[in-house]
């Protein structure tokens, strides 16, 4: 393999993994926490921002959090109770980045390589491409003229935009207000449908919970079974 191939396969490493495991879901979820083993104590899910207390698109995120707390020991408090813990939730999508992908044509490219950005052959330089955004960007021009007896390899270029999703959750004690748990799940995504992403961000929060207080760990979430 040619040093502009290898270069090529290794930029595209990452691309692949974001673009490639449509069918699962990877977050990055850091936790701290100081809680106790959980013995039946009593909780109760509410939104971080007021604004969404009481709508249904958060009932349903906190009805999700609800089964993960209850499925690891703890008890959803009944309705005019006074819990145990209090459990706060905010989540959110960034409104996007664009992204350049650069990938080799199969087709000839130019003559000898020719005068680059970066010197000849283009090595280490960049040459401008149009986005579908209708903006600049500059990409590696990857031609060498010793390359398939001269001819020159050109790149495809493509454009694609990624989010970045996000859980909040804290975990009070009600009776003093003692934060016993802060945790953050986080994941890049070319999706930025908050009812797929928030269920998947819930699930990666509980994987190992409560996890090392202090660590952050790669969670990849398995696609539901067909059917």
């Amino acid at each position: 393999m040619s040093m502009s191939k290898t270069i090529l396969a290794a930029a595209a490493l990452p691309l692949l993994a974001l673009g490639g495991c449509a069918s699962s879901f990877s977050a990055n979820v850091s936790r701290f926490q100081q809680l106790p083993a959980p013995q039946g104590q009593t909780f109760h899910v509410q939104a971080d921002d007021p604004r969404l207390s009481g709508g249904l698109e958060f009932s349903q995120y906190a009805n999700l959090i609800s089964a993960q707390l209850t499925r690891v020991g703890y008890r959803q408090a009944a309705e005019g109770e006074r819990a145990d813990l209090t459990v706060s939730v905010a989540y959110g999508v960034d409104k996007g980045r664009e992204r350049i992908r650069s990938t080799p044509s199969t087709g000839f490219g130019r003559w000898g390589g020719g005068w680059g950005w970066g010197g000849w052959g283009g090595w280490g330089g960049y040459r401008p491409v149009i986005t579908r955004h209708g903006r600049i960007a500059y990409v590696p021009g990857f031609y060498d003229p010793f390359m398939w007896g001269g001819w020159g390899w050109d790149n495809d270029v493509t454009s694609y935009t990624v989010y970045t999703s996000q859980l909040n959750m804290k975990i009070d004690r009600s009776a003093d207000g003692k934060r016993l748990f802060e945790g953050k799940a986080q994941a890049i995504s070319r999706n930025n449908d908050l009812p797929y992403l928030v269920p998947n961000l819930v699930e990666a929060m509980f994987t190992g919970f409560p996890g090392n207080s202090g660590e952050t760990v790669k969670i990849t979430v398995a696609p539901p079974p067909k059917g």
